[in-house]
């Protein structure tokens, strides 16, 4: 078959789902009619390596170094054992032979080598998960025992979800990589190269577009690019993605294309568009679509402004087919919350909006396309395209892959979800915006949400307000309460080393975190450490913030990360253990009396927040008045009404008792007669079935004109303290 483009993913990115560029540039070449085949040469790697084939092979393969360790002659001695369990660890890591967790937990059935020795936190993990999550683990282990054999004796730049990444980072030059593009083929460049050579000859593509998301893919990247331009040298190979986008805007090495003849940048749908017409001679190479190439010898950035880009309701629905959906592997790596989501489970990948809504942190890459070009989609077409990706793929979980997925369409969103009676998971990026009020996280949780992500980044109210991050700590503190009592899980990406940051400011933010961890409205958190970047504001303005960058030429390779110096900071990486060990007990709740000083084998000063601060944040609940505008939902079972009668100082009087039945247990409110009778029409009205928002304005009048008296003493009396339990939602 001849296919026009083919669109491929270098290896590695991630076990359990494909990365999903190339779904979304199928999806929109779909819109196009221009046929198109993809492929995620990560995953098929790995399932030729794990497999028993491949693990004869890999036993049989050449050691590249002269002695191996005591782990590594281990894992040798037991290779029989590594290549008769092999298949079936893997089809149970794919969901296919899920009785196979007994036999894996008895621990007599898997070879164990040195990374069964962090079993020690195992009834912390998984002691209320159940057998899956505990086999599942187990047999993490036991793969990475062998990509541990892998590294040591037959490739080391192996990596589950990224390939000789360090040859990708600040690579300034491209000299390196040049000089190991030069070198004999790894153990992985004949595994994925042959891979590679079977579905080019199927396929017969015009073109190839290589997909690098991460440095973890660039070396691989141009191995495939390599290998086709000495055997397929009429394919025209193009260039995208993250790293590009990022690392590549100021490229001049003319050795790169020698391998790739384009780069683009930026969305990819105009420039592969532009670049079909190109190779089809339907288009000029001047009217390319910001794209790099070599002309004349030199290296040329083409831009036609005359060609716009396309809008995201014009994109299409990202197209998973093609992929080895069912092949992917589930693991539980690291006993942390949100990476389980991350590594565990099949997600399908959509955007709620192009860029971010904030788009002024100062750390972050504002100034770059992928972030600076706001543009949301509506709530009805991304249930549309959820929709048509459950129709296609037989999966019902949505990770958005937002930058920061904007509340007021989360709200939509969710009350489309349910309006549709979809039956969905999801989870995705936040700003802990004050929008997000206790109602709107039940909403949200109603319609699916298990989790969300959100950057609490240096937890000190100072460097917020220097980052530009638009939130407090206590802001951070009510939200994380709504989202926890709510049952959504939060996890929070965390900074250290932000320029003039103090080592009291770091200890103090570390005191927030762990206040956060024993409130118990944190459930997981990652520590971070500043990098500074060519495209952020800290970057781009380095004397705004007090550092210095001792370098500013720039490389003809990767630009992007920035060498600093901070003369008014501590020496942040002194701290980075510490931290880090200090939060992996938090998240275990343990260690919250621990004194912050004995994390660390060096003299810090003692914090200087209050040991109750964020539980006074959480405890300050002012009332706050409900704008009119604000919308009234009811998301339940209209309640049973019953009139009984109550004498009370001699006089009888006529009360409604509600009764709402609820998942979990009936919640019955008794009020008057008459604003029971009232209330059982008003939730009617405003039933979510009913698809037309009433706002509480509107509400309020209505109560009024019913000559009922006293709204707000209604509002705001007890027996409506709980109304919110049954449904009935102020967003």
């Amino acid at each position: 078959m001849s296919t026009n483009v083919l669109l491929i993913t270098p290896p590695f990115t991630q076990l359990n789902t494909p990365y999903p560029a190339t779904a979304y540039l199928k999806g929109f070449l779909n819109t196009k009619s221009i046929s198109s085949y993809q492929l995620d040469l990560g995953i098929e790697v790995i399932l030729a390596m794990f497999s028993k084939n491949g693990l004869c092979k890999l036993f049989e393969a050449p050691f590249i170094t002269e002695s191996i360790s005591e782990n590594a002659s281990r894992i040798m001695k037991l290779k029989e054992s590594y290549i008769n369990t092999i298949e079936d660890v893997i089809l149970f890591l794919q969901g296919k032979n899920p009785t196979l967790a007994d036999l894996i937990c008895q621990r007599n059935f898997l070879p164990e080598a040195t990374r069964f020795n962090q079993l020690d936190d195992m009834q912390w993990a998984f002691g209320a998960m159940g057998i899956q999550d505990k086999a599942k683990h187990l047999a993490t282990l036991y793969i990475e025992d062998i990509s541990d054999y892998i590294k040591e004796c037959v490739d080391e730049h192996f990596g589950f979800s990224r390939y000789a990444e360090r040859m990708g980072r600040s690579a300034n030059t491209f000299d390196e990589l040049h000089l190991a593009l030069q070198q004999p083929f790894t153990y992985i460049d004949h595994i994925h190269l042959e891979l590679l050579k079977q579905h080019i000859e199927q396929i017969q593509p015009k073109m190839v577009a290589l997909s690098v998301p991460f440095p973890g893919n660039l070396y691989s990247s141009f191995r495939c690019a390599q290998w086709i331009k000495q055997h397929f040298p009429s394919i025209k190979i193009v260039m995208g993605g993250g790293f590009p986008n990022t690392e590549l805007r100021s490229i001049s090495d003319k050795r790169v294309f020698e391998f790739i003849d384009f780069i683009t940048l930026d969305d990819g749908e105009s420039p592969i568009e532009c670049l079909i017409e190109f190779i089809e001679e339907k288009r000029s190479i001047e009217k390319l679509k910001r794209t790099f190439t070599l002309i004349g010898n030199q290296v040329m950035y083409i831009n036609n402004s005359s060609c716009s880009d396309y809008k995201q309701h014009e994109v299409g629905t990202p197209d998973y087919s093609d992929l080895l959906l069912d092949k992917y592997i589930s693991v539980i790596e690291i006993a942390n919350p949100m990476h389980r989501l991350w590594s565990d489970g099949r997600w399908n990948k959509l955007t709620m909006a192009h860029g971010c809504y904030w788009g002024k942190c100062t750390f972050c890459d504002i100034t770059l396309p992928y972030i600076k070009e706001y543009e949301p989609i509506t709530a009805s077409l991304l249930c549309d395209r959820m929709e048509e990706l459950i129709a296609q793929t037989g999966t019902n979980g949505f990770h958005f892959v937002d930058e920061a997925a904007p509340p007021a369409l989360m709200r939509a969103l969710a009350i489309e979800i349910i309006q549709r009676k979809l039956v969905v998971t999801w989870w995705t990026n936040i700003r802990f915006e004050k929008s997000f009020t206790r109602d709107l996280c039940l909403l949200l949780k109603s319609s699916g949400c298990i989790a969300v992500s959100g950057g609490l980044e240096v937890a000190s109210d100072r460097l917020l307000a220097l980052i530009q991050k638009g939130v407090t700590v206590e802001q951070v503190a009510k939200v994380t309460q709504h989202f926890t009592q709510a049952g959504i899980m939060v996890h929070a990406y965390l900074m250290y080393g932000f320029p003039t940051q103090t080592a009291q400011e770091t200890i103090d933010s570390l005191e927030m975190v762990r206040q956060l961890f024993q409130a118990g409205v944190l459930q997981s958190a990652f520590w971070h450490q500043f990098a500074m970047t060519t495209h952020s504001p800290v970057g781009l303005h380095p004397e705004k913030y007090d550092v210095q960058i001792p370098d500013t030429s720039i490389g003809s390779f990767a630009n992007n990360d920035l060498i600093h110096l901070d003369p008014k900071g501590t020496k942040h990486e002194s701290f980075s253990f510490g931290l880090k060990k200090s939060l992996f007990n938090y998240m275990h709740l343990n260690c919250f009396d621990t004194p912050l000083n004995e994390w660390f084998d060096f003299k810090t000063p003692k914090t200087s927040i209050e040991p109750t601060y964020i539980q006074q944040c959480i405890n300050d609940n002012q009332l706050k008045s409900i704008q009119a505008s604000a919308k009234v939902i009811f998301n339940g079972i209209l309640p049973e009404l019953s009139i009984v009668s109550q004498r009370k100082k001699g006089r009888e009087r006529e009360l409604a008792v509600l009764t709402f039945q609820t998942l979990k247990k009936p919640i019955s409110l008794q009020v008057t007669k008459e604003q029971g009778e009232w209330l059982l029409e008003i939730l009617k009205i405003v039933s979510i079935e009913t698809k037309t928002l009433t706002t509480f304005g509107e509400l309020t009048s209505n109560y009024e004109k019913a000559g009922l008296e006293d709204f707000d003493l209604f509002w705001y009396n007890k027996p409506m303290n709980t109304i919110h339990e049954v449904g009935l939602w102020i967003l």
